[in-house]
């Protein structure tokens, strides 16, 4: 006599129901607000302060640190033939280097224009991570379809906003993957050790974005020394350098025999 399997098909439908039905709920509510656009205040950064020639020079500058994790990252994606899901890992690190020049870029003078180029290769390195993770946690062939669509709708997101300045789609497109991580961690088995510090990248990136709401206050507690704007750039190039270290770390764990488990 068959014993029933612990991980039968409907323990892995209603988990991939849940999921989806997330991923959707959360652009349904997104979508369901008043369309908003880009506050102009936004552009005002506390640190204004030019050294060598260079405008915003703090805010410019503290983008290098992407560069160094996006390269590193790379390296290790593309010496490394074996690795799983290798296209969406190679996609994330790619973007994060991209985004060192559009930040940097963009704050040389900081406007709705110049923007653009720093949120298009965000929206690289956000979906890249997202369709990573989709394969690792819930099914392989995620990695081959969902990644040419995922950076499609991402890049479209930015431009949407851009024509229409309505930042919705952009900011679920930003947001829903960092709040997919601990879902899929409850949701799925892991098949990679060192998975802890995938929540130690997503708080890098959490302080970030408190770093970047008290950008004056962090200016004025540090006596002019350092902005929170600044200060986030190098949060979140620690988060996804978590993240590559995790990579550099792991190993494979026994997994359900189960491909979907």
């Amino acid at each position: 006599m068959i014993k029933p399997s612990l991980h039968s098909s409907s323990g892995i439908n209603w988990r991939h129901a849940l999921l989806l039905f997330i991923v959707l709920g959360s652009l349904a509510l997104m979508l369901s607000m008043q369309p908003f656009g880009q506050n102009p205040d936004y552009h005002d950064f506390a640190d204004r302060r030019a050294f060598f020639g260079i405008p915003n020079f703090f805010d410019a500058i503290s983008n290098i640190p992407f560069l160094l994790v996006g390269i590193a990252g790379l390296r290790f994606c593309l010496g490394n033939r074996l690795m799983s899901y290798r296209p969406a890992w190679i996609t994330f690190f790619a973007g994060v280097a991209i985004v060192s020049a559009g930040s940097a870029w963009y704050h040389l003078n900081p406007n709705n224009d110049t923007l653009v180029w720093d949120r298009l290769p965000m929206t690289i390195a956000f979906m890249g991570l997202l369709v990573a993770l989709l394969a690792e946690y819930v099914n392989a062939r995620l990695g081959r379809f969902l990644l040419v669509p995922a950076i499609l709708a991402g890049l479209s997101s930015v431009i949407y906003w851009h024509w229409f300045d309505d930042l919705r789609f952009y900011v679920w497109i930003q947001f829903m993957p960092l709040l997919i991580v601990p879902i899929l961690m409850a949701l799925f088995r892991p098949k990679y050790s060192h998975q802890s510090l995938l929540p130690v990248a997503l708080s890098f990136y959490i302080l970030a974005k408190l770093l970047e709401a008290y950008d004056r206050e962090v200016f004025a507690f540090t006596q002019g020394l350092f902005s929170g704007h600044s200060l986030k750039h190098l949060m979140s190039a620690l988060g996804c350098y978590s993240v590559l270290m995790m990579l550099k770390m792991r190993k494979p764990l026994e997994v359900s025999p189960n491909p979907d488990a």
